[in-house]
């Protein structure tokens, strides 16, 4: 919780400030117009202007306007030069750099938050007392001191968190290719705060990070802890795949175990399928991502569905106990039965749960 006194420091003027010196800083000056840049980066105008906006930034719409750096010229020949290369397709070359864009813009929006929030709390604590507010001069200082110690050292880290992830990633199942789509068999789950809506109606901002930051923290390490891996996050619910279906019911059992420990947390319902995925920059796509979000919706709080596939993959292993669900009556799933997903006796009385999870078929 931010307190009172730092409040008073983030005027629109100061935040103003800090984002100015962000660009002098870390992009320079502009220099360039649409037709300078592309002429530059040897690229179409046109073609400047749609990757720039798919990257998620605006094209003045007018010719003559000077918008481009020389980093932005820098990014853009790299940018050319990988196009050349043939390392992406050039029908997949806008979905690429859209995808890219909105990776770093979420990235960005919180990183420029947490920035924000440490030079605010700098100033507040240097003129929280004084009589004036601090000079443009002083702020634009406060910032130059942070990224003189960060900057280079969380560009350093962003890169090689790249690379560890793209080892990670080529780590998992060779995908099947099939024409230009890439298809893999995978087990999808969703898991969804229930009552999230209502509860933002009853819990202010900060309550709300809160909890937000408990739902993150929670998913993503349990699910890495299983061999999973989060596909999105957007808001109370958490799109997730693993590639074995024990790892994927190991995920969705101690999901639930986590979330009942904690009283004033909401329940979780859980939804899992199994089947082929259509992987696309970064998302899945396909029948088993819908299966696994409709069982989602029908599961009660508390409780786990899967798809009768994924009850196939798990039949007869010691950990799991799974029950038909009869009467489910789930939008373009009426050829394929539910079931309950519980830990196994023997696995059960082994694992301290707080509370028994609702049954959906009761």
């Amino acid at each position: 919780m931010t307190p009172p006194d730092e409040r008073s420091q983030a005027t629109p003027e100061v935040l103003a400030t800090i984002r100015a010196e962000l660009e002098r800083t870390l992009l320079g000056v502009r220099r360039y117009t649409l037709r300078e840049v592309a002429d530059l980066a040897g690229l179409e105008p046109t073609r400047v202007r749609q990757l720039w906006q798919a990257l998620g930034f605006t094209v003045d719409p007018d010719p003559g306007a000077v918008m481009f750096t020389d980093g932005d010229l820098g990014a853009l020949r790299n940018l050319a030069a990988i196009l050349g290369s043939g390392a992406i397709d050039p029908s997949a070359e806008i979905s690429a750099a859209r995808s890219l864009g909105q990776s770093m813009s979420r990235l960005s929006e919180w990183q420029f938050a947490l920035l924000s929030s440490h030079v605010v709390s700098q100033l507040s604590t240097a003129y929280g007392t004084a009589s004036a507010p601090p000079e443009e001069e002083e702020i634009r200082e406060f910032v130059d001191d942070i990224l003189r110690r960060v900057a280079n050292r969380a560009e350093s880290l962003q890169g090689y968190m790249w690379r560890r992830h793209l080892v990670a990633t080529t780590n998992r199942t060779a995908v099947r290719v099939q024409g230009d789509a890439q298809t893999r068999p995978l087990v999808v789950g969703f898991a969804d705060m229930v009552g999230y809506t209502q509860l933002t109606r009853r819990i202010d901002a900060d309550e709300l990070n809160v909890l937000l930051d408990h739902f993150e923290a929670a998913v993503s390490g349990v699910i890495t802890r299983h061999a999973g891996w989060v596909i999105k996050t957007v808001g109370d619910e958490v799109m997730f795949a693993a590639e074995d279906a024990v790892d994927a019911a190991r995920i969705a059992l101690e999901l639930q175990q986590a979330f009942a420990a904690f009283e004033d947390t909401p329940a979780l319902r859980i939804g899992l399928a199994s089947g082929p995925a259509l992987a696309r920059f970064g998302d899945l796509f396909g029948s088993v991502v819908n299966i696994a979000a409709r069982l989602t919706g029908a599961a009660r709080p508390g409780s786990i569905l899967i798809d009768q596939q994924l009850a196939a993959e798990l039949e007869d292993h010691p950990e799991f106990r799974l029950h038909v669900v009869r009467n489910l009556r789930v939008k373009d799933f009426r050829h394929s039965r539910a079931y309950v997903l519980r830990r196994g006796r023997d696995t059960e009385a082994r694992t301290e749960t707080p509370t028994a999870p609702p049954d959906p078929a009761a």
